[in-house]
């Protein structure tokens, strides 16, 4: 029900599968734990079939659907073009919204290339309106927390950043060749699936990196052909078959711009790691770990405490001093996976309302898609590579 006197921000989402789920859940659930001075609503659902769209728009509370989102942008009943389609069609759809004057929020990476990405942050500047990324961990609150305690100079100088990203979903050879699979829809593999995740968290919490040398591997060469059918499921055509093209797995190796060190692994052939999202960061006078399995929890030492005492304590991330957790329920009474996309639509909610200018946006897509592009690089060059600085478009 949308609130008295609120204005209505009509969502139009382009794709319904595993990302439209959540980003649906997501809006729906929104005004329920943030008073927020507009509330989304859920207008129309783009797919291209049909018979799935409706049971989708259906089943997902949207009150109409497009089986062409180009009619979609058009509309002018329209305020919001959220895109959770595979990554090679986010930047013709970002750039035909916001030249439709459309706010805009895409599903990660941004885009298959720097230049595909530098189009679409041209495009939502000059049309002026909000934009957003869908890195969602960054706003567990204790990701945030921890994004607080480094700002307020309680680990000091940083030292280190790892990261892992593991999963274990395509180690099965008759996995099919599903689009996350095919660098021409994907871009890349691991490494835009899921370490833009962890790179996006080392760029928010320990700043921009100078330079990055990566290797990178794929283990099956060749799987059966098939599309996914929900979550990170997938139906397989075991007729025919087909050649991977992207990375399996991928390691890197960062310096930043303040000196700090970075290491990270993604991969989704780490057997028995289902999500496996994780960092640690040293600091001079103190460390913190978290990990998206245990979202609610944050490993965090401090050097200064007394002999005897010193060790990683866990702190439960869900008293009203941590960001966001006060939205939701009592100390001890955890919130989950879902509850980063609500966090996120907030920041986006209140950015239409011009209260904030909400991030990440499509600039930190860009700088992500930096680092991405300057990883692959080195894997083919086989030497360091200087991540390009943010706040610059080529040419300019």
């Amino acid at each position: 029900m949308v609130g008295i006197n609120k204005r209505r921000v009509r969502i139009g989402m382009i794709g319904h599968r595993f990302m439209g789920k959540v980003h649906s859940h997501a809006y729906r659930d929104l005004p329920f734990f943030f008073d927020l001075p507009v509330e989304p609503v859920l207008s129309d659902l783009a797919g291209r079939n049909e018979e799935e769209l409706k049971a989708a728009a259906d089943a997902m509370g949207w009150a109409s659907y497009e089986t062409d989102w180009r009619r979609l942008v058009e509309r002018d009943d329209i305020d919001v073009i959220d895109i959770v389609t595979p990554n090679n069609t986010h930047a013709e759809m970002a750039i035909a919204a916001a030249e439709a004057g459309k706010h805009v929020i895409c599903e990660k990476p941004l885009a298959l290339s720097v230049s595909e990405a530098e189009r679409m942050l041209e495009a939502v500047r000059k049309a002026g309106t909000v934009h957003m990324i869908c890195h969602n961990y960054r706003f567990a609150p204790a990701v945030q927390y921890v994004k607080r305690l480094i700002e307020e100079g309680r680990l000091g100088r940083i030292y280190h950043i790892r990261a892992q990203y593991l999963q274990d979903w395509i180690m099965d050879p008759s996995f099919p060749l599903v689009w996350r699979l095919k660098k021409e829809v994907s871009g890349s593999g691991a490494l835009g699936d899921i370490g833009s995740h962890i790179l996006d968290l080392a760029r928010f919490l320990v700043g921009e990196m100078d330079e990055v040398t990566g290797m990178m591997k794929t283990f099956i060469q060749e799987r059966p052909l098939g599309e996914m059918s929900g979550g990170l499921n997938a139906r397989t055509d075991r007729e025919r078959s087909g050649q991977v093209d992207v990375d399996d797995a991928v390691a890197v190796m960062a310096r930043f711009q303040n000196g700090a060190l970075g290491v990270f692994e993604a991969t989704r052939f780490a057997g028995g790691n289902r999500n496996g999202n994780r960092f640690e960061i040293n600091g001079e006078k103190g460390s913190v770990r978290w990990d998206l399995e245990n979202m609610n929890h944050l490993q965090v030492y401090f050097t200064e405490d007394e002999a005897g005492l010193q060790g990683f304590r866990t702190i439960n991330c869900t008293e009203d001093v941590h960001p966001y957790a006060g939205a939701y329920w009592p100390p001890g009474h955890i919130i989950g996976y879902e509850h980063t996309f609500i966090n996120l639509l907030a920041e986006f909610m209140r950015g239409i309302a011009g209260e904030t200018a909400p991030t990440p946006d499509f600039e930190d897509g860009l700088q992500n898609q930096r680092v991405l592009e300057a990883v692959e690089e080195s894997a083919r060059t086989g030497t360091w590579v200087k991540v390009s600085r943010p706040g610059s478009l080529t040419g300019q």
